[in-house]
């Protein structure tokens, strides 16, 4: 386990949030109210967005603007992680999945596909990760 998953399960212990040590949706209270109020602290995060690139359109000290960002990455990648082991999801052998499918994505002629946005895009040899994960989540259960 990486020392990030185990300063979560230290950070949800100390705080007294569920860790599960196998996949459950039992973490004392009903999974879709869980998922709501994730998704309420989400947007909340997400919305702060807002003001940084207010900061950046507002010509902003470059490192205030960079340390705002990191914040908010960083918190953001925190809440989830929390969240995983809430519900007993192993974060590192999950990403690992979910980033083995990502270099999946490359073109038949090995280059990155971008859409305009700047988002990858999926090439003809990509892989859904849903279908490892699940395996992974199996191999816990036992």
């Amino acid at each position: 386990m990486s020392t990030f998953a185990n300063d979560i399960e230290k950070f949800n212990s100390i705080y007294k949030l569920p860790v599960n040590k196998v996949p459950t949706t039992n973490v004392g209270v009903p999974m879709a109210e869980r998922l709501k109020a994730f998704k309420d602290i989400l947007l909340e995060e997400v919305s702060e967005i807002d003001e940084i690139i207010s900061a950046a359109e507002g010509g902003s000290d470059e490192l205030a603007t960079l340390t705002m960002l990191a914040d908010l990455l960083g918190d953001l990648q925190v809440y989830c992680a929390s969240e995983m082991a809430k519900f007993g999801l192993p974060l590192d052998g999950v990403l690992e999945v979910i980033m083995q499918s990502n270099f999946s994505k490359l073109g038949a002629d090995g280059k990155p596909i971008y859409d305009e946005r700047g988002k990858v895009m999926k090439g003809p040899n990509y892989w859904k990760p849903e279908p490892k994960i699940s395996e992974l989540l199996q191999s816990l259960k036992k």
